[in-house]
């Protein structure tokens, strides 16, 4: 199948200027940092601009790599990314407690973030093959459930409650695109919340996390709650226009990992509230462009890869900018194509090329039936009269 058009220019053109401001924004949030660690201020924009660089390359490369080729390897792809899982596990690099890091001659990644797309291709190519048998429990939902599963419980182990948590999220956003009764995915959801619940509880540091969230103050969660605080400080400092580039005060060492998790708080400082929100806009716009890819992809897979890859971008933006705003507890997860380092932002960046890929094939489709969710609920209930009433 030959391209019917080209990539979609908008979408490259947002990616690419999200990915050249965070030049700005991360030298601003990490200038100090950099400076006292580093001895210079300009360090981390150095590796910064090598990892933009390399994001750059990917997306443009991705965007000339014919998507249908991925289709009949994603076995392979979920395969190795669960291989390096467990090697991370074993040879990792710890920080902080947890092993997520492996290295790889001068370079180092995280396992995870492979992980995370290769998850969405094999479930986008699993649910294209499973079509017609989709509504099946044991030939369709549990044999893609089970993949998810087996990466996620990697993940945990490393331990990334968060990133497995949302890998989770997105499959069960995926199967349900796919019309998997939504019975399933109610029950193996409650499941799943009770199973994460109670690993949720074996680990001190995420229960102090929750009790800082709800405003339960320690002296443990006083010090958990300090992050939270210092980054409302910045929106508060930033107020309605900001104070101006390079004039944020709470990234000069009151706000940690300003530069990472909570530099959407100094953009917040240094642009105001029309700063933030922007990025805000910026996001939604390539969100409602990766969902018109999907729904003019000329087939199930690309269609199904597309809603997947959008919706990753979507909800790692919308839980970073709830942390950093308080309204979610404190987490690890980056703000897409914005936030300093490397293996996320050049597997996005990887990620999106395949989304222009998919969109160089668009079609003018006819629109599927739709079943709301009222219609779910009343086949969930009354299964025999609803398919009564189809027939």
């Amino acid at each position: 199948m030959k391209p019917q058009r080209t990539a979609d220019l908008s979408l490259f053109l947002t990616v690419t200027g999200l990915l050249l401001a965070s030049l700005a924004f991360v030298y601003s949030a990490s200038a100090s940092f950099s400076a006292a660690k580093m001895g210079a201020s300009e360090s981390m924009l150095f590796t910064h601009a090598k990892k933009v660089f390399l994001s750059l390359v990917a997306l443009i490369v991705f965007t000339k790599v014919d998507y249908h080729k991925f289709e009949k390897n994603t076995k392979w792809i979920m395969l190795s990314s669960l291989f390096l899982l467990v090697v991370v596990l074993v040879a990792g690099h710890r920080e902080l407690g947890a092993r997520r890091w492996l290295a790889l001659g001068p370079f180092s990644f995280q396992p995870a973030e492979f992980a995370k797309f290769a998850l969405v291709l094999h479930v986008a190519a699993l649910c294209a093959a499973k079509q017609e048998i989709i509504g099946d429990f044991k030939k369709a939902f549990l044999p893609i459930l089970l993949w998810a599963v087996a990466a996620a419980a990697l993940i945990a182990k490393q331990p990334n409650m968060s990133t497995a948590g949302v890998l989770m999220i997105i499959t069960f956003g995926m199967l349900y695109v796919a019309q998997v009764p939504l019975k399933y995915m109610i029950s193996t959801g409650m499941l799943a919340l009770f199973g994460g619940g109670v690993y949720f509880l074996t680990a001190a540091y995420r229960v102090q996390r929750m009790l800082a969230f709800v405003g339960h103050h320690t002296d443990h969660t006083s010090q958990v709650a300090y992050q939270t605080n210092q980054a409302l400080l910045a929106f508060g400092n930033g107020g309605i226009f900001g104070v101006g580039i390079g004039q944020s005060r709470q990234s000069m060492f009151f706000l940690p990992e300003s530069y990472g998790d909570f530099i959407y708080s100094v953009i917040g400082e240094e642009y105001g509230f029309i700063g933030a929100a922007l990025l805000l806009v910026v996001f939604a716009f390539i969100i409602v462009r990766g969902v018109q890819i999907a729904k003019h992809a000329p087939d199930a897979f690309g269609r199904y890869a597309a809603f997947g890859i959008t919706m990753t971008i979507a909800v790692y933006a919308l839980i970073n900018a709830f942390v950093n705003v308080g309204l979610m507890p404190v987490t690890g997860l980056p703000m897409p194509f914005v936030s300093y380092g490397g293996t996320s932002m050049i597997f996005s960046a990887a990620a999106v090329g395949m989304l222009l890929n998919i969109s160089k094939y668009a079609v003018t489709l006819p629109k599927p039936p739709r079943i709301s969710f009222g219609e779910r609920l009343t086949k969930f209930f009354h299964p025999r009269e609803s398919e009564e009433a189809i027939a």
